[in-house]
C-alpha cells in the first residue's frame, strides 16, 4: 500500500519502491575478486613437460562456470517451488552411467544433457569408427531404451572426431 501511495504522490515515478527492492545492477562475479588461496581446487597440475592435453572446458577454472563455460547438465527443477531436484540429479546420473556402458571406449568428451520442455537431449562426441552400422544400432538403442526407462523422449545427437586429440585446446 505505501509503494502505491508514493506513486499517487509522485506521478512521475513509473517503478514502485517494491520492484526497486530486489533489483541488482553490479553482476556478483564481479562484485569483489576472489582470493588466490581459494582458487586452487578443480585445476589440473601443469606437467614437467607439459604433456598432458585439455579440453576446451577442462581448460577453464571451475568457478567461472556460467562466464567462460557452461554446464553439463541444463535444467530447470531447481527454481523455486520446483518438486522434482533430486528426481532430475539421479535421471542425469543414470543416463551418465547408461552411455558410459554402453558407449564403451567410443566417447571423446564428457556427455551434456539438456532439458526442452518435455524432451532429454544428449550431446557428446564420439571417436569415428571405420563401420556406421554400430553407431547407428547403438544410437537406436540408446533413444529407445532411455526414452522407455524414463518415460519422455530421449534424442541422441553425436558429433563424430577422427582422434581425440582433435578437442585438445591446450596442454599443460
Amino acid at each position: 500500500m505505501s509503494a502505491l501511495c508514493a506513486m499517487r504522490k509522485n506521478q512521475s515515478l513509473a517503478i514502485p519502491f517494491v520492484a526497486l527492492r530486489g533489483l541488482h545492477t553490479t553482476s556478483a562475479a564481479h562484485a569483489r575478486p576472489i582470493p588466490k588461496k581459494h582458487i586452487g581446487v578443480g585445476r589440473f597440475r601443469i606437467s614437467k613437460d607439459r604433456s598432458i592435453p585439455l579440453t576446451y572446458d577442462e581448460a577453464k577454472a571451475s568457478f567461472r562456470i556460467g562466464e567462460e563455460k557452461s554446464w553439463n547438465t541444463w535444467n530447470t527443477s531447481n527454481l523455486k517451488d520446483e518438486g522434482r531436484q533430486s528426481r532430475t540429479v539421479t535421471e542425469d546420473q543414470f543416463i551418465r552411467n547408461f552411455i558410459d556402458g554402453t558407449w564403451h571406449n567410443k566417447q571423446a568428451t564428457d556427455i551434456v544433457i539438456k532439458r526442452r520442455h518435455n524432451m532429454i537431449a544428449i550431446f557428446m562426441y564420439i571417436l569415428a569408427p571405420r563401420d556406421l552400422q554400430p553407431v547407428y544400432f547403438l544410437t537406436g538403442y540408446t533413444e529407445e531404451l532411455l526414452s522407455c526407462l524414463l518415460k519422455c523422449p530421449v534424442k541422441l545427437e553425436l558429433q563424430s572426431l577422427n582422434k581425440a586429440s582433435d578437442l585438445t585446446f591446450k596442454m599443460i
